[in-house]
């Protein structure tokens, strides 16, 4: 999709409304404190929990927001429904604790995209690439998007997983097959690969990277530290303050605490 608006290099100074539509009270709290704390001038509203409250809202408000951040899965579906009907002339955030790889496929232009936990420095990103454009070039981009289509290039977006790495063993260079590994965990900024059966081996990769390699549906950012396959959890407790704790074989060097904000994301994770 091409238009002819191009961004500014700053966006006009003003106060800067925000909108948030999030299922869950406490991950809008905490996204809202956040935003403030990055940007204090700013007005930002929890303004709907679904899409039928959504759109009612923004059929309500005279004025739209300058940024909407949304979660994807709302507590009636999926939020583009929400779009499609309402078509916000907005910058867009998409916000979830999954479907990484299918947001990328439009992280363009006006949208962008955040993964829960939320971490500030992705989060800074993204509202400073919205202080990159103009509020026309999100405007005119918005009002040429086909949702439709984005939808279903989200949708159908193939990813091809890493299923194994090159490493070093003694003298020698072995294929270490991902399904023979339990977790992969950060130590002094190293990144490890615990096996099951073999010990574990440094790799020439981050945690970051190895998330945005690895099939989520087989591996889970439990903790900064930590990426976890489910057939190494022997067992899961709940903890204090909303936490969860996991236990696994091989044992990890210290207790896994996967955080409240990140918990429910683990929850359904572990369903499929």
């Amino acid at each position: 999709m091409t238009t002819n608006v191009k961004p500014e290099e700053s966006p006009e100074k003003k106060s800067v409304r925000v909108w948030l539509v999030e299922d869950e009270e406490p991950a809008a709290r905490l996204l809202k404190r956040m935003i403030l704390k990055l940007r204090p001038d700013w007005q930002v509203e929890h303004v709907a929990t679904s899409n039928e409250e959504a759109e009612a809202y923004f059929k309500e408000q005279p004025q739209q927001p300058d940024v909407l951040f949304l979660d994807v899965e709302l507590s009636d579906g999926n939020s583009f429904e929400f779009i499609e009907k309402v078509k916000p002339e907005s910058m867009i955030v998409f916000v979830t604790a999954y479907d990484e790889f299918a947001l990328r496929a439009f992280s363009v232009n006006s949208i962008d995209y955040l993964l829960k936990p939320v971490s500030v420095e992705r989060l800074r990103a993204t509202i400073e690439k919205y202080e990159r454009l103009s509020t026309a070039y999100i405007r005119d981009v918005s009002r040429q998007r086909n949702w439709k289509e984005v939808s279903e290039n989200a949708n159908g977006t193939e990813k091809r997983y890493r299923t194994r790495f090159l490493i070093e063993h003694g003298n020698q260079l072995e294929t270490l097959h991902v399904e023979d590994i339990a977790y992969f965990f950060s130590e002094n900024k190293i990144c490890y690969a615990q096996t099951f059966n073999d010990g574990n081996f440094v790799l020439d990769a981050s945690l970051d990277r190895l998330g945005e390699e690895l099939n989520p549906d087989q591996f889970f950012r439990a903790t900064r530290q930590v990426l976890v396959c489910p057939k190494a959890i022997t067992k899961i407790e709940n903890y204090f303050q909303g936490k969860v704790a996991i236990y696994t074989q091989p044992p990890y060097k210290e207790q896994i605490l996967v955080s409240k904000e990140k918990a429910e994301a683990f929850r359904k994770w572990l369903k499929y």
